[in-house]
């Protein structure tokens, strides 16, 4: 039986070591250009376009064809998008489903629609690696994948919400406040998907203490953290170093952002996926 898992790009990771792994671009779109989120797509130079450009910017999901072409041949597939309140990826993704099964009638398919976006969705991805490496049949893994979604989590910290608001996302009140009083925002990934503002900081250190804080409210007791930031490293080595004080053992890994969470994070953001209670 031939196993694929397949994701959105909005987890950061284009493939994977050990397993059949498929990415599916989103776009960043402006009038002049257009930004796919795949492999070599520079993202400081779309970062310093997009803080230069005037005009409507937005992002572009996956058709059914994007993810038509990922599925492959795989018997077994098991995919996880963007929020579906960000995002139409995960629309797309479901018709997909539908008209792969018609196709192949003895495939199965598994779709998270994860309610979140970069790391979190990272920790989703490994989970389901090792259920494909555990043996078990699809309705076990989907009843681990499900469970595993419910303990897993998503905060950020943002400098700067220019293009959040541009989408609609954000007000562009809050937006130019934070612009113009040097406020970093963290929120979170609420359980609808939607962003939820919690804390509003003076500096990074600020930040971390607020981040620092929400994990262990939610449950945080030493397990996975996976952070992705946009052009700031050093935010996330203090998080990570913040963690590492209370649990020497814990398992945090650091990336960078790739263009569809730079888009959103922009410039100096950090996104930080953990499993929590």
């Amino acid at each position: 039986m031939k196993c694929k898992i397949v994701a959105d790009s909005s987890a950061n990771i284009y493939e994977r070591d050990g397993v059949d792994f498929a990415s599916v671009p989103l776009k960043i779109i402006t009038a002049e250009r257009e930004f796919p989120d795949i492999k070599g797509t520079n993202i400081p130079e779309m970062i310093n376009y997009l803080q230069d450009y005037s005009g409507k910017s937005g992002t572009s999901c996956p058709n059914v064809a994007n993810w038509l072409e990922a599925f492959g041949d795989a018997d077994l597939i098991l995919g996880v998008t963007i929020t579906s309140n960000l995002s139409g990826s995960f629309s797309s993704a479901m018709h997909a489903k539908r008209d792969y099964e018609t196709a192949h009638k003895n495939a199965n398919i598994h779709i998270v629609d994860s309610l979140s976006a970069g790391p979190e969705l990272e920790l989703i991805i490994e989970k389901m690696e090792e259920v494909i490496q555990s043996g078990q049949d699809f309705k076990e893994m989907v009843r681990d994948i499900t469970d595993y979604c419910k303990h897993t989590h998503l905060l950020f910290a943002l400098k700067n919400l220019d293009n959040l608001a541009r989408n609609g996302r954000v007000s562009p009140a809050m937006a130019r406040i934070a612009r113009l009083m040097g406020i970093r925002i963290v929120g979170k990934a609420s359980g609808e998907g939607t962003l939820q503002e919690l804390h509003r900081c003076r500096g990074e250190a600020q930040s971390v203490s607020r981040i620092w804080d929400e994990m262990q409210k939610h449950g945080y007791n030493g397990g996975k953290v996976r952070l992705a930031h946009c052009l700031n490293p050093q935010i996330a080595k203090n998080l990570a170093d913040t963690i590492h004080r209370s649990y020497p053992e814990a398992d945090v890994r650091i990336t960078h952002c790739t263009a569809l969470c730079s888009f959103y994070a922009e410039k100096g953001g950090l996104m930080i996926g953990y499993e929590g209670a």
